[in-house]
């Protein structure tokens, strides 16, 4: 058993590393929130809290916390997050007997402003993937890029899901003339998600074209940077970048908007919720329905269409 606070945050990150399976990004960013709370009280109680201390703390502390996150004026989607890993923190300690603090179970995670999905219209959607870049590159780069951006687009995946596929896993794909995909998204859940003949097409060029894939191993990464080493995200999030410039859309077109743009167009024409939850890998409904509000006017009209009571009215 832990005795220290120092050796409980250890257990605590070990659990959420084996028994949770947190991404390295998001159990990085739970020891940077309790990291934080942790400083904030050793200033609030005049000396590093322990234990014991932690276990006597007040709604009062947690409120003062909070009231200090909203002075310094950071994002209530950031002070949301860090409440819910330092809740995660105390329920570990909890469970495991290490301290019990029955206040912050009494308070409520922070309100959210109630977001919408920024989606693009399918005419963007279209000129997006049609730009050429302003710079000349090499060939097979403009081909890997275009696959990338049909797989956020055409088959909804997360830019970490579409790099994260192997060589293997693509080889194994084109050899045998299916159009379906396993793809272990958060949580280490597996989905089958559908391909577009353009995206199988896309990918089959650029394996054909890219010259440092024949010599690799089948674990390694399908999509390569430009010296043949995995294909870091951020040369993804540059590209739509400057595809946004040249086309002149909003800021909030990045790569993720093309998985939102993905769900919103089959909505709109006329996909259910359940199944579109199934195509993103979302785990509750509730963070599917957030679509809706994008297109409600096409959800009314294939109401009023589809609807025996509404026709003819």
């Amino acid at each position: 058993m832990a005795k220290s606070l120092a050796t409980a945050r250890e257990a605590w990150r070990d659990w959420l590393k084996s028994e949770r399976r947190l991404a390295e990004h998001t159990l990085v960013a739970y020891e940077h929130d309790v990291a934080n709370f942790l400083g904030f009280m050793t200033g609030y109680l005049g000396a590093p809290p322990t234990l014991d201390a932690l276990a006597k703390l007040k709604p009062a502390e947690f409120r003062a916390w909070l009231a200090d996150r909203a002075h310094k004026g950071l994002a209530r989607t950031s002070t949301a997050r860090a409440f819910s890993s330092v809740r995660s923190f105390f329920r570990f300690l909890d469970k495991n007997r290490l301290a019990h603090n029955a206040s912050i179970g009494a308070l409520q995670t922070p309100k959210l402003p109630r977001s919408v999905p920024k989606a693009l219209s399918e005419a963007d959607m279209d000129e997006l993937l049609d730009t050429e870049p302003e710079q000349e590159r090499e060939p097979w780069i403009d081909k890997r890029d275009t696959a990338v951006l049909l797989l956020l687009y055409g088959a909804g995946l997360r830019i970490g899901e579409a790099l994260g596929l192997t060589k293997a896993m693509v080889e194994g794909l084109l050899a045998s003339g299916l159009d379906t995909l396993a793809i272990t998204g958060k949580g280490r859940k597996t989905r089958i998600v559908p391909l577009l003949p353009q995206a199988l097409e896309a990918l089959a060029e650029y394996r054909d074209a890219c010259p440092y894939l024949a010599a690799l191993g089948a674990n390694h990464a399908f999509f390569l940077g430009a010296r043949g080493g995995p294909l870091d995200p951020a040369i993804v999030q540059k590209r739509v970048r400057e595809i946004r410039q040249q086309l002149g859309l909003p800021e909030s077109v990045t790569p993720h908007a093309l998985r939102h743009s993905f769900a919103t167009h089959l909505l709109g024409a006329g996909g259910d919720l359940r199944t579109i939850q199934e195509l993103l890998g979302h785990a509750s409904l509730s963070t599917t329905q957030r679509y809706t509000d994008v297109d409600a006017a096409r959800l009314s009209a294939v109401y009023r269409a589809a609807h025996p009571r509404a026709k003819g009215r």
